[in-house]
């Protein structure tokens, strides 16, 4: 199941309202609603939860003493919730101890019946005030955590890192999903970024680049002899990920059974390699990011719905850039003076007239196009001012300052200056990712001014 998130109402707050009499609801009702504020009502603390987990609730004023489910048990079960609404208890003369024991556990304040309408609205204005503070800090918490691995300036963006850091420090499954080229891997390295485990180690697996049997080993480890080929025995990626987190990139591409095999790792939390008998126990955050709509697949059988479920704790959407335009100037911008510092360029400046066009586009491939119809304006730029159409596919016919041995001379060296920071630095690695040998690798460093 999807897990509800809970968005703050920012311009009429809401509170619900828990207890069992209804003529205590009616007159706290009047009291909140003469305060502009907004008024659900709850009967008891197990309605109350429920009507919590549809959204939309800043704050929780409840009883102490309900049927089903009473104020401290409600209290508890909202601290579980991901960024859950605080509470407010309502509390019988001579329960003041409960009280200040059930604030120690979390709860905002509380006030004692029989109650003064002006000590209620007072009581409430300040715990608004407290919840908006608190909701402001984690907006701005979210957006720093991803402008660390994104660039956007739109109001969805905005949701979406108020999620990553909604998210982040719970140690849930998030599925990330979106169109190709949206940029959901970055959004998942926020979540890395933000989150406990950010100094442990983070493993990426594209489930697409292998077929069953590779992929299996190349995820769960197998032992030397376990197959054709099997020179050496390999821990695998969910145990290289032990202690952080694994991306599954791509996850819709899995085959049914592989599907089935990483289904028991999620539910047992071990893994058994190809080629052993006993399972080895890993502590292992999965993320997991797909274009595909995974509803879909389990309908047409071509995706596990016990592993769907399992996957999707928390939906995390991420956008297609036609319906966040407000971002593709600085994206652009930030394109520019990526490729330029790759080209070993200088300053380059886009044009009102390509910023223009650039603008208008719909890019069916997203934030990948764009950053590919950038990196080709700037390669083929004569000067500091790019000013051409951008999607001219004469382009290429029309820009003599430049050979076609130059043109390629400079993808080659920004394809190996990214991969070089990808691997920081490291140059066995490098060389491994880019089909080289180190030796080449070396040239080729040396050639470009990269050493």
């Amino acid at each position: 199941m999807v897990s509800t998130v809970l968005v703050p109402t920012v311009l009429v707050p809401t509170v619900l309202v828990v207890d069992d009499e209804p003529a205590l609801r009616f007159t706290l009702r009047a009291i909140l609603e003469d305060e502009g504020i907004a008024v659900a009502e709850a009967a008891d603390g197990q309605a109350a939860l429920e009507r919590v987990q549809q959204g939309g609730i800043d704050l929780v004023l409840t009883d102490l003493r309900m049927p089903k489910l009473d104020g401290l048990q409600l209290l508890d079960e909202l601290l579980r919730l991901p960024h859950g609404p605080r509470a407010i208890l309502i509390t019988a003369h001579g329960s003041e101890r409960v009280a200040v024991d059930a604030m120690k556990r979390g709860a905002l304040d509380y006030f004692a019946k029989p109650f003064d309408a002006d000590e209620v609205a007072r009581v409430v204005r300040r715990a608004l005030e407290n919840v908006s503070l608190r909701h402001e800090n984690q907006r701005l918490r979210g957006e720093l955590a991803l402008r660390r691995t994104m660039v956007f300036d739109s109001e969805a963006l905005r949701r979406v890192a108020d999620l990553v850091d909604r998210v982040a420090s719970r140690d849930v499954t998030v599925l990330i999903t979106g169109e190709s080229g949206t940029g959901k891997e970055l959004v998942a390295r926020a979540l890395v970024k933000a989150s406990p485990r950010a100094d442990k180690a983070y493993v990426r697996f594209n489930c697409a680049a292998l077929p069953r049997e590779l992929a299996e080993a190349e995820l769960f480890g197998h032992s030397r002899g376990a197959f054709t080929g099997a020179a050496r025995a390999r821990p695998g990626l969910f145990r290289e990920a032990d202690g952080g987190t694994l991306l599954l990139d791509e996850i819709g591409e899995l085959d049914l059974q592989t599907q089935g095999a990483l289904l028991r790792v999620l539910q047992e939390r071990e893994v058994r390699p190809l080629g052993e008998e006993r399972p080895v126990r890993i502590d292992v955050r999965v993320l997991a990011a797909t274009n595909r709509n995974l509803a879909d697949e389990v309908e047409r059988g071509t995706f596990r719905r016990d592993l769907f479920y399992r996957l999707d704790v928390v939906r995390l959407h991420v956008p297609p850039l036609r319906d966040r335009p407000e971002d593709i100037a600085p994206l652009a911008e930030h394109f520019a003076r990526k490729a330029a510092d790759r080209f070993g360029l200088g300053e380059v400046r886009l044009g009102p007239h390509t910023m223009a066009r650039l603008q208008a586009a719909r890019y069916p491939g997203n934030v990948r196009e764009l950053e590919h119809v950038i990196e080709r304006l700037v390669a083929l730029a004569s000067g500091p001012l790019i000013d051409d159409d951008p999607f001219d596919s004469q382009g290429a016919e029309t820009a003599p300052q430049m050979g076609l041995r130059e043109r390629v001379g400079l993808f080659e060296r920004g394809l190996v200056a990214d991969e070089l920071a990808r691997c920081h630095g490291n140059q066995s690695e490098t060389a491994r990712r880019l089909g080289l040998s180190r030796v080449t690798l070396i040239e080729k460093l040396h050639k470009y001014g990269l050493t």
